[in-house]
């Protein structure tokens, strides 16, 4: 009979991540006090992102942008949640700091994820990169708590911002007008039609003078 030597050792399952798929609810403690996030969304878009750890310049770097960003995406729908494996009084001292040496107010939680909870929920954690840091991810969660896209950066590359906002303008464009965005799309470009899905509608469709139609299954419109 086969026994397991270390059962502390015995992998823990976590639910797979899959773009529209649930976006797994969790409880943590954060800068704000405790929150859950199903209830601390309250029907907005949320991007919820890690960094490797406080105190860490590329990271001061992007809670500089994260911070610059916040209003901008506030009037979008967007509420920003950060998430490191650091204690609460670490993250508070360093969010006063930043706003002392740089001027600039974090306005946003931050999780106190000490135990990896919410990072082992969410892949945060890539042990060949470190396996007491968190990578810099970046989740997409639209109000329906369906995760919708996933953004990940090493622990020594910042992201990208303007990426990020381009992603969210998409997203929601897609959802309100039910088209998709071609690469490279900014706001007040012209949107994509999703091509036909039968022969008659094909044959239609290279007829359509609304659509700026290349070819049947390639068409575009302006909003």
């Amino acid at each position: 009979m086969n026994a397991i030597a270390n059962p502390s050792a015995v992998e823990v399952t976590v639910p797979r991540l899959e773009l529209n798929g649930p976006a797994p609810d969790f409880e943590a403690n954060s800068t704000h006090g405790p929150l859950r996030l199903s209830t601390w969304q309250e029907g907005k878009w949320v991007i919820l992102f890690s960094h490797p750890a406080d105190f860490t310049p590329v990271c001061t770097t992007e809670f500089i942008e994260f911070a610059k960003r916040t209003d901008d995406l506030e009037k979008k729908n967007v509420a920003l949640l950060g998430n490191s494996i650091d204690s609460v009084f670490s993250h508070i001292a360093w969010t006063r700091n930043i706003e002392e040496k740089f001027g600039v107010k974090i306005k946003f939680p931050v999780i106190a994820d000490l135990d990896q909870k919410v990072s082992r929920l969410y892949g945060m954690v890539h042990t060949p990169s470190a396996a007491t840091a968190t990578v810099r991810c970046v989740f997409f969660i639209d109000p329906k708590r369906t995760l919708r896209a996933m953004i990940y950066y090493p622990l020594n590359v910042g992201r990208n911002f303007d990426e990020i906002v381009r992603v969210v303008d998409a997203l929601q464009t897609v959802d309100k007008h039910a088209v998709a965005c071609p690469a490279n799309w900014r706001p007040g470009e012209d949107v994509i039609v999703p091509p036909p899905t039968t022969a008659q509608a094909a044959h239609e469709r290279v007829q359509m003078k609304e659509f700026q139609v290349t070819d049947w299954y390639f068409s575009k419109k302006k909003l």
